[in-house]
């Protein structure tokens, strides 16, 4: 399942998606209030396979390391200045 080298250009945009969520998280304080104390974040967007599966590996792979996770849903296409993404917990029933 693991990707066995990783193409920079990936990692790349990863990163890139990484620093638009802590911008939003940023602008929004309001956010960390509802969020646990200490998480791991998966970002999954949905226009970008590529960036997905290397999340979802990376989640496979190392875990969440205890920490509760949050699923960040992301649009790519949509990021405008008005851009919110669709972060959830999942709960255990």
């Amino acid at each position: 399942m693991a990707n066995p080298k990783v193409n920079d250009e990936v990692v790349e945009r990863n990163v890139r998606l990484t620093g638009e969520i802590i911008k939003y998280v940023l602008n929004n304080p309001k956010m960390l209030e509802v969020l646990p104390e200490k998480f791991e974040l998966v970002l999954l967007p949905e226009d970008d396979p590529e960036v997905r599966m290397l999340n979802l590996d990376l989640l496979d792979k190392y875990g969440s390391e205890g920490k509760p996770i949050v699923f960040a849903r992301i649009n790519t296409h949509e990021m405008t200045s008005k851009w919110k993404p669709n972060i959830f917990v999942p709960v255990a029933a």
